[in-house]
């Protein structure tokens, strides 16, 4: 352990404080902990502590046997912002001259500017030294932002060596014996990557830290020329999972920032990929095994997700158009895919001796029939979302024969089929497919009578199935046709409604729009024509 000596200074003086370091095999120190600059600026704000009384100083002489200090294994999630420096001002040991505002790419020495006052001499309220002066030959001292003045104690050859930042300034001026960093922003850092040019190994020291720290230190390290660190750093990141989106976004842009000659592909390979076709082949081969897949709670879970991180991408750049109309194309393989078999497994289950065969050979085709008609379902959905489903409106409006075939099975077998006729009327009455006038009359014309006959069942045998809301799409979706065909319509479901009643959709709001387009609407219309012509008749007599 190293000692740091306690001074009483006059007014305007640093005030050093006394922090225990620990010194690594090396010969230098370990960082210190957070909660030790922590502490440091509390001490600062005097509301902290109530004034003491003030006495007369006394010189006491006290050695205490300083107690080692445990490397910190962890810190709180930070902000990785990038520590900056503004200035650099060289000095011998006697005092530290300033020079003006540096940037990467250039540093003009001390000699530019005229001396600056000794550090002793700001006005600093806390200051931390470490290192052994002794044993040293050179010092750095950082000026934070808080009021921090960190000193330390260095080698120069170990910092030539380990940085080129400092090499490059000790081959501008030989005789350089101290480094002023004005404006630090993170001053604990810029102190634990000085500490790491005296450490061997790098990778143990790194594994204790989490990564926004490792951020930080990268960032600093990129800075002083510290590349023996740097690799190391994205070493751990390679390596060490990254926690939730934002951790994984600071990750990636503080790599992508990194200067041009670093390693960095090994890090970003894990966001992106060199193979170009990767999403669409992906694509596919996801939607595959969820369609295939016989296990209800897998298929309903990965169902949800896939949906909802499809939904994530609908709001695409335009330079995506392409790859977009391609999974439209790809998704719509897979529907006639789906709507084949459907139709396969209709016919089976219409033959005559379907009834009298075995169970084991009727349950596959009818759980087949639930699963592919629960496909169609859900690539329907999919497609509704990237507003892309006016072709399949017309792809089911043309399933004469598989509507033909509805009629005669079981509703126990058939029932789900209906369920994608009712969530075609959904999506028409929200306006989120716009088929044109003859697809909407073919679409009704074909399903809404099946879907009439099965509503009974979907109401209670269905979960999933929301009367309220299919019935509005269907009103909404008849009353988009012509007048005469919501008539036709209309009057077929009154026939139904009037028998069957609660079996039946009830379409009442849609009957109340189409009378009132038929007996009202025309009756204002000509009552306010007759008073326009009248108005006019009336104004050419008293010209």
């Amino acid at each position: 352990m190293a000692e740091i000596k306690v001074t009483r200074v006059g007014q305007g003086q640093t005030k050093i404080k006394n922090v225990p370091i620990a010194v690594t095999p090396e010969g230098f120190w370990c960082c210190p902990s957070p909660v030790v600059f922590q502490k440091s600026l509390k001490a600062q704000n005097p509301m902290n502590k109530p004034k003491a009384p003030c006495s007369p100083p006394t010189k006491t002489s006290v050695q205490k046997k300083p107690a080692p200090v445990p490397v910190p294994v962890s810190e709180r999630r930070a902000s990785a912002a990038a520590p900056t420096l503004s200035k650099l001002l060289l000095s011998d040991d006697q005092q530290c001259s300033s020079g003006p505002e540096r940037t990467p790419a250039r540093t003009t020495m001390a000699a530019d500017r005229g001396p600056r006052p000794k550090i002793e001499t700001l006005p600093r309220k806390v200051a931390i030294e470490f290192g052994e002066p002794g044993t040293c030959d050179m010092k750095v001292v950082l000026l934070g932002k808080q009021g921090f003045c960190v000193k330390l104690s260095v080698h120069k050859d170990v910092l030539a060596e380990k940085s080129s930042f400092f090499a490059d300034k000790l081959s501008e001026q030989a005789g350089l014996s101290c480094l002023q960093i004005d404006d630090c922003e993170d001053v604990e850092i810029y102190v634990e990557t000085v500490g790491l040019m005296y450490c061997k190994d790098m990778k143990q020291r790194l594994m204790k830290q989490s990564v926004s720290r490792i951020l930080r230190i990268l960032k600093v390290a990129e800075f002083l020329g510290f590349s023996s660190c740097i690799q190391p750093c994205l070493d751990y990141l390679e390596a060490v999972p990254w926690v939730g989106d934002e951790e994984e976004e600071k990750v990636v842009s503080t790599v992508l920032r990194l200067q041009a000659g670093v390693k960095v592909n090994p890090v970003l390979k894990r966001v992106s990929s060199d193979i170009s076709n990767v999403p669409k082949d992906t694509l596919f081969q996801i939607i595959k095994l969820v369609l295939n897949s016989n296990e209800e709670r897998g298929r309903r879970e990965m169902k949800s997700i896939v949906l909802k991180l499809l939904r994530e991408n609908n709001n695409s750049l335009p330079s995506q158009a392409v790859s977009s109309v391609i999974c439209n194309d790809m998704i719509y393989g897979s529907c006639r895919s789906c709507l084949d078999s459907l139709l396969s497994l209709f016919k089976q289950a219409t033959e005559p001796a379907f009834s009298d065969k075995p169970s084991d050979y009727r349950d596959p085709i009818i759980k087949h029939i639930a699963l592919e008609a629960d496909n169609l379902s859900w690539l329907l959905d999919i497609l509704i979302d990237k507003l892309a489903a006016d072709e399949f409106a017309l792809m089911w409006a043309n399933q004469q024969e598989l509507a033909t075939l509805h009629v005669k099975l079981p509703i126990v077998l058939r029932y789900h089929v209906s369920c994608i006729s009712g969530r075609l009327f959904v999506g028409i009455g929200r306006g989120q497919l716009l088929p044109s006038k003859d697809m909407r009359q073919l679409l009704l014309q074909t399903w809404l009578q099946p879907l009439m006959n099965d509503y009974n069942w979907l109401q209670h045998g269905c979960r999933s199935f929301d009367g309220k809301l299919v019935e509005e799409g269907i009103g909404r979706t008849i009353l988009t046709l012509p007048l005469e065909d919501q008539q036709s319509i209309l009057l077929s479901w009154l026939g139904s409604f009037l028998k069957t009643g609660d079996s039946c959709p009830n379409l009442q709001r849609a009957f109340e729009v189409w009378w009132r387009r038929t007996f009202i609407r025309p009756h204002v219309e000509s009552q306010g024509n007759a008073m326009s012509d009248r108005s006019m008749l009336l104004s050419k007599q008293h010209e």
